[in-house]
C-alpha cells in the first residue's frame, strides 16, 4: 500500500500554548484569580490552548472543575505538569502530561550593512496568517498593573511552545532569523502580526485593538495603542520599542502588564521601551 492510498499521515509541528501556573489549588481562588487574568488581558489569551502546571501544588485539585473553569473562559485545556497524585487525576480528568522546554538564548546578531532580505512574505501568525482582519484570539503573559511575575496565589498564563500544529519544527526552539519581519501599513482593530523566530518592525500606527507579537524585539515607528509582545518564546532578553507609547497591554516573555490608567508624562506618546529587569517589567523613556 503507497502512501497516497493512505486515510492519514504524520507530520511534525509545533503549537503555541498558554502555560498556566497554579499556586492554590482552592477552587474559588483559582476560579476569581482566572476571572481577573481575562478580565486583565482583554482577549489576548482567548481561545489559546493551555497547559496547566501544577508542579508548585501539593494539595488536591479539583480537576473538572478547573477544566470546566478554563473553557468557560475559551481556553481549552490540552496537557498538564503535575506529579504524583495530581498527574494521575490530571490524567482521568483527560489531560495529558506534557514537558515544557526552556528557551534558548537568541543569538547576538551582528550589525549588517548589506540591503536586508525580501520580508514581502510576511511570516505566519497563530492562525496561519501573519495580518488577519478577525478578531484576534489570544496571545501571552502575567499578572497585571504590577508588570511583576512574582508568585502570588493566583494561576499565572504564560506563553510556552508546546508540541503539536502545522509547520515542520525539527527543535522545540529555531534560531532567529538575521532579517525581520517588515510591515509598512497601519494596523486596525483586530488585526495580529506575528513575526516567528525573528524581531517585528511596523512603520505606521498599531491601533486600539490590534496585536503586535516577536519572538525577538519588537519596533513601532508609531503610536502604539493596541497590544505589544516581545519574546513570545520566553526571550527575556527581547524589548519593545516605540516612538508613540500609548499601549493597552505590554509583555516579554511572559510577564505583562495592563495599562489601565495614563502613563507619566515623560512615558505617555513618548519614545520609550519596554524590558524586562529579572521578574519586572520595566517601562523606560528614550532620550536623544
Amino acid at each position: 500500500m503507497n502512501t497516497e492510498s493512505l486515510a492519514l499521515d504524520f507530520k511534525s509541528a509545533t503549537l503555541y500554548a498558554i502555560r498556566v501556573v497554579l499556586h492554590s489549588a482552592d477552587p474559588e481562588r483559582l476560579s476569581a484569580a482566572l476571572a481577573k487574568r481575562m478580565a486583565d488581558a482583554g482577549s489576548f489569551f482567548e481561545n489559546e490552548p493551555v497547559v496547566v502546571d501544577a508542579s508548585r501544588v501539593e494539595e488536591t485539585i479539583d480537576w473538572p472543575a478547573l477544566i470546566a473553569a478554563l473553557r468557560g473562559h475559551n481556553l481549552p485545556p490540552i496537557g498538564v505538569v503535575a506529579e504524583g497524585a495530581n498527574l494521575e487525576a490530571a490524567r482521568k480528568a483527560g489531560l495529558t502530561p506534557v514537558e515544557l522546554s526552556t528557551p534558548a538564548p537568541r543569538p547576538a546578531q551582528a550589525v549588517d550593512m548589506a540591503p536586508a532580505n525580501d520580508v514581502s512574505t510576511p511570516v505566519p501568525s497563530i492562525q496561519a496568517a501573519a495580518v488577519t482582519t478577525a478578531p484576534a484570539p489570544s496571545d501571552i503573559a502575567e499578572p497585571a498593573s504590577s508588570g511583576k511575575a512574582a508568585p502570588s496565589p493566583n494561576p499565572m498564563p504564560e506563553r510556552e511552545a508546546a508540541s503539536a500544529t502545522s509547520a515542520p519544527a525539527p527543535t522545540a526552539f529555531a534560531p532567529h532569523s538575521s532579517s525581520a519581519l517588515v510591515i509598512t501599513k497601519p494596523l486596525r482593530s483586530g488585526q495580529r502580526v506575528y513575526a516567528r523566530h525573528t524581531d517585528l518592525v511596523v512603520i505606521g500606527m498599531v491601533s486600539q485593538g490590534a496585536e503586535v507579537i516577536a519572538d525577538g524585539n519588537v519596533h513601532v515607528y508609531g503610536p502604539l495603542r493596541g497590544k505589544a509582545m516581545a519574546g513570545a518564546r520566553g526571550d527575556a532578553t527581547a524589548r519593545i520599542f516605540t516612538t508613540h507609547l500609548d499601549a493597552e497591554l505590554l509583555a516579554v516573555a511572559g510577564v505583562y502588564r495592563v495599562v489601565e490608567d495614563k502613563l507619566d508624562r515623560s512615558l505617555h506618546n513618548q519614545p520609550a521601551l519596554v524590558r524586562l529587569d529579572g521578574d519586572t517589567l520595566r517601562i523606560e523613556a528614550l532620550k536623544a
